[in-house]
């Protein structure tokens, strides 16, 4: 499945559009790795653990969206857009959101 950014595909000829199609992922992080990314922040550098969460969370909103087109029949998505989120709920725990939606289409081979 081809899954593009751009509302068109160079070279490719749109010959249907089959509707909006999404996927969301909402992944705990826990409050070990809510602590060492606190220690990060305040000393510099990146989070790993928060990294591979986040990449985790994008592959199954991608996915999920990805799955959805092909319900529809569907070989490609165009006009992707992922949206990132982090939603408190509590002192000590946070959850990372990732939502991906785009237009779900038919193209020529």
């Amino acid at each position: 499945m081809l899954i593009v950014t751009t509302p068109n595909i160079e070279g490719k000829r749109i010959t249907q559009y089959l509707g909006l199609v999404s996927g969301e992922a909402i992944l705990g992080a826990n409050i070990f790795k809510d602590l060492f990314a606190g220690i990060r922040d305040i000393v510099g550098g990146r989070s790993a653990a928060y990294e591979k969460e986040l990449r985790k969370a994008k592959d199954i909103a991608i996915q999920e969206m990805v799955n959805e087109a092909k319900a529809l029949g569907g070989n490609a998505v165009i006009g992707v857009d992922l949206d990132y989120e982090t939603i408190s709920s509590g002192a000590s725990t946070n959850m990372l959101m990732v939502s991906a939606n785009g237009t779900a289409v038919v193209i020529e081979n």
